[in-house]
């Protein structure tokens, strides 16, 4: 299956039993870690294991009627791991009770660090046999529940790093420095477009740059084995451990050793790499300046402030400083950095106007707070290109993407695919890349007439079933207007229910077909062939609006249909208490309809609401870049001048230049989703009550112990 609409209760349920671990042994958080971890990367591979295998088997060659055997190269070229068959998730879940599953859990482990050389030493091998071999079954089981067997890489991954998110937030490493938010790494990947050469993280954490870098290469359809060489530096074993089964489960390998980058340069690759990529840690002041006083890395720029006790007071720019360095002549580096960087003063301030000299700050990006899912500060994306078009040699681009978000919880926010691509879409403006905005452009409005064209049949199935309701409600109406003992306000309820059902379906009938003629009008006329330049697709948006308007009335026309439908069943209930009408009207079944008419209500706005969504993403773009060429839009991005930056302290901050959006009428309120949203705090915040009594319960207990 591509896409799983209950991932998030299912990542719930399976961090919940691997969480058991900590009850059911002698590991604490920091210690099953690992043991976790490796079992969650045995059934990821396995994942994209079977989701290659068979294209691998149906073009194998054959010999004298024989079919070659299958090999680790077959998978690294379709991006996976090769397993043998008893590193097989399946068959680690089929092992009966009488097996000793710690052993063939090692032993699969085994198997796989035997084919690939890299992950020697990485796999997690003895710490099995510490688990309960009941303990050990249960979980296999839970990791491996029936609507994932099937599932994409894609799903896997995200459970993958679900659990990394997990661990991070409970503190079991290292604060979570070790893990990047996904939406995070897509958008630097998206801005330097990393397609040849050495891709370099001198903070490379779990490898999360380097995933993301292949997936760019991927989606060239080329093979990143062939394009990329990954090198990376990190200064925890266990992380690096994580680093290299995060790579070879995508059938990936990397230079990855470990070291700390302030004072050791391993890889030597100053001047040498094509791409830099790095999440460092953001303000440490313990960096001993006498260490690094002539490091070749700080040629260029020399040391920012060094503090009374021989310490660098914040180390943020020795990383800018050694990122700048390594680029060769034609390379490009995008990381993340503190906020309190871009503007920073005195001897940072500095070394920030000798960057700016050197022309090569090509894109700054400023990213709200809660996007971290360990740090709650909001940051800025530092962008370099060493070979800046002459034309930008003395030009920032400054994209103030604070006000762009898409809330996954109460704590933390990330892009959307399309906020993303939006992002993107101004980047490759300022870079002259008009082709690309509109082909986006296009894209948008193809999906428009795909999402249009699925509309009729998921009303068509919410009318089939608000039909037999109404058919059901029409026969009671019979029956109860001959029985003259019934109460008499109970039938006035059922009848002016019944009557506001019909009066709702009347208009509903009319616009619906009308909205249906006009979305099938709109997809003829774009759909088999879509508009490439500026103004056609300007006519075609304009050509949506009054659709899109009428989508919005649908929607609270379907809702407004299923409230009348639940409120006659609810009618009919009261009614049918009464002994003498209850064969005419089954209550069961009835509830059984409503229910699923709940269900296909949901089905029906939300894809009427699809269908808008990409129309709206056509829209931001287009009244904020009319002409398909880059301008200042206030309060998102402007490009600025040298001369304006050194005026204004040679600062970096995007929100310093762009100034502020004015204010802006939201069409397109959407009230369920905000109940949702608020309904996502609540449930988040009662959980952090209960957790936060149980806490007070218990130290109350110790005290009363003393």
């Amino acid at each position: 299956m591509a896409q799983l609409e209950n991932i998030e209760a299912i990542e719930k349920r399976l961090w919940s039993a691997a969480d058991n671990l900590r009850a059911n042994s002698n590991y604490a958080s920091n210690e099953y870690f690992m043991p976790v971890m490796g079992l969650i990367f045995l059934r990821h591979a396995y994942s994209r294991y079977l989701a290659v295998k068979g294209d691998i088997e149906a073009k194998l060659p054959k010999r004298g009627g024989k079919t070659r055997a299958l090999t680790k190269e077959d998978f690294s070229q379709k991006g996976s791991i090769y397993l043998r068959p008893e590193a097989e998730f399946d068959f680690l879940v089929a092992l009966p009770d009488s097996a000793n599953r710690a052993k063939a859990i090692q032993h699969a482990m085994e198997t796989i660090e035997e084919d690939y050389e890299d992950l020697k030493g990485v796999l997690p091998l003895g710490e099995y046999a510490e688990l309960d071999n009941a303990v050990l079954g249960q979980l296999l089981r839970t990791l491996n529940p029936e609507e994932l067997k099937q599932a994409s890489g894609d799903i896997f991954g995200r459970i993958y790093e679900y659990f990394l998110t997990q661990f991070a937030d409970q503190k079991a490493h290292d604060g979570g420095e070790f893990f990047t938010p996904v939406s995070i790494v897509q958008l630097i990947t998206n801005v330097i477009e990393p397609d040849h050469g050495k891709v370099f993280d001198p903070a490379c954490g779990s490898g999360g740059m380097f995933v993301q870098s292949a997936h760019f290469v991927e989606r060239m359809r080329q093979n990143p084995r062939d394009k990329l060489t990954f090198y990376g530096l990190e200064k925890n074993a266990t992380t690096i451990r994580l680093a290299k089964m995060n790579l070879a489960v995508h059938g990936l390998g990397g230079n990855i050793q470990k070291a700390i980058s302030y004072y050791e340069d391993p890889h030597e690759l100053v001047n040498k790499a094509d791409f830099v990529m790095a999440n460092p840690p953001f303000n440490v002041d313990e960096v001993d300046a006498d260490k690094i006083k002539n490091d070749p890395r700080l040629k260029a720029f020399g040391l920012p402030g060094v503090n009374n006790k021989g310490k660098v007071s914040n180390g943020n720019y020795l990383w800018i400083s050694y990122f700048h360095s390594y680029l060769n002549a034609k390379g490009r580096a995008g990381f993340v950095m503190s906020s309190q960087a871009s503007s920073a003063g005195r001897d940072e301030a500095k070394v920030r106007q000798k960057i700016v000299e050197t022309g090569d700050v090509d894109v700054m990006i400023s990213i709200r707070s809660n996007f971290f899912y360990t740090r709650t500060v909001p940051c800025e994306l530092w962008f370099f290109d060493r070979d800046k078009p002459k034309a930008h040699k003395d030009q920032v681009l400054m994209l103030d993407a604070r006000n762009i978000y898409r809330k996954v919880t109460r704590k933390i926010y990330d892009f959307s695919p399309e906020q993303m691509r939006n992002l993107s879409a101004i980047v490759w403006l300022y870079r002259g890349q008009k082709e690309r905005y509109l082909a986006l452009m296009r894209d948008y409005l193809g999906k428009v007439c795909a999402e249009g064209k699925a509309v009729p049949d998921t009303l068509a199935a919410f009318e089939a079933t608000l039909g037999d309701l109404r058919g059901r409600y029409a026969a009671l109406e019979k029956v109860v207007l001959k029985q003259y003992d019934t109460n008499k306000d109970q039938v006035k309820a059922l009848s002016d229910a019944a009557t506001e059902l019909r009066d709702a379906e009347k208009p509903y009938a009319a616009d619906r077909a009308k909205l249906l003629a006009s979305l099938d009008g709109f997809r003829k006329k774009y759909a088999k062939a879509l508009p490439e330049a500026n103004d056609k697709q300007h006519a075609a948006r304009k050509a949506f609006d009054p659709i899109a308007e009428a989508i919005r009335g649908l929607i609270k026309q379907v809702d407004l249909l299923y409230k009348h439908a639940a409120r006659t069943a609810d009618a009919g209930f009261d009614l049918v208490s009464n002994d003498g009408l209850a064969a005419a009207y089954d209550r069961r079944a009835v509830a059984r309809l409503v229910k699923q008419l709940d269900e296909q209500r949901k089905v029906a706005v939300e894809q009427l609401k699809q269908t808008v969504y990409f129309h709206r993403q056509v829209a931001w773009l287009q009244d904020r870049f009319p002409k398909a060429e880059l301008q200042a839009v206030p309060g998102l991005v402007k490009l600025v001048d040298r001369k304006d930056i050194a005026a204004a302290d040679w600062s970096l901050t995007p929100g310093r230049y762009v100034g502020v959006a004015p204010p802006e009428e939201d069409e397109d309120f959407d009230f369920e989703q905000t109940l949702s949203d608020i309904h996502t705090e609540l449930a988040d915040l009662n959980k952090e009550a209960v957790a936060l009594a149980k806490k007070i319960q218990a130290n109350f207990e110790e005290l009363g112990a003393w």
